[in-house]
């Protein structure tokens, strides 16, 4: 459990969904260098992530999820997410390499609030989560 010193204010939770965990130890140092006080979880697909929803194992502020994964992709997890009543109103960021238009637009037409292509800079991928977490997360 994270602990803060400001019992005040809420913890955020964030679930990134990707197969490649060299992506997730990416993420997550960029999320220990911007905002100390985010719980982070990751799931390897989006088979595993729903399944952790399902059984309010986590249940995050905000979920970034890669597109292209084995068993559930990104699109496929999104449809379920906002399909599921306890969990629609979560926020899906999708995050990939791609930055494809109708690959974009089919993101955003499922539910998705943004897609974020993936930058291969450490700074510039703290500036897009800080971005993106002052726009959806709570706190």
């Amino acid at each position: 459990m994270n602990m803060n010193s400001d019992n005040n204010r809420e913890l955020t939770t964030l679930l990134m969904v990707d197969d490649d965990e060299d992506d997730q130890e990416f993420f997550k140092l960029a999320l220990g260098t911007i905002r100390e006080e985010i719980t982070f979880t990751a799931a390897g697909n989006g088979q595993e992530a729903f399944d952790l929803l399902c059984n309010r194992t986590v249940m995050p502020d905000i979920i970034f999820v890669d597109m292209n994964m084995p068993l559930m992709n990104g699109f496929a997890f999104l449809e379920k997410i906002k399909a599921t009543p306890h969990l629609e109103h979560i926020p899906v960021i999708m995050f990939s390499t791609s930055d494809e238009k109708h690959e974009i637009a089919r993101a955003k037409s499922l539910g998705a609030v943004d897609f974020i292509t993936k930058p291969a800079r450490f700074n510039e991928l703290c500036r897009l989560l800080q971005e993106k977490l002052d726009l959806y997360a709570k706190v």
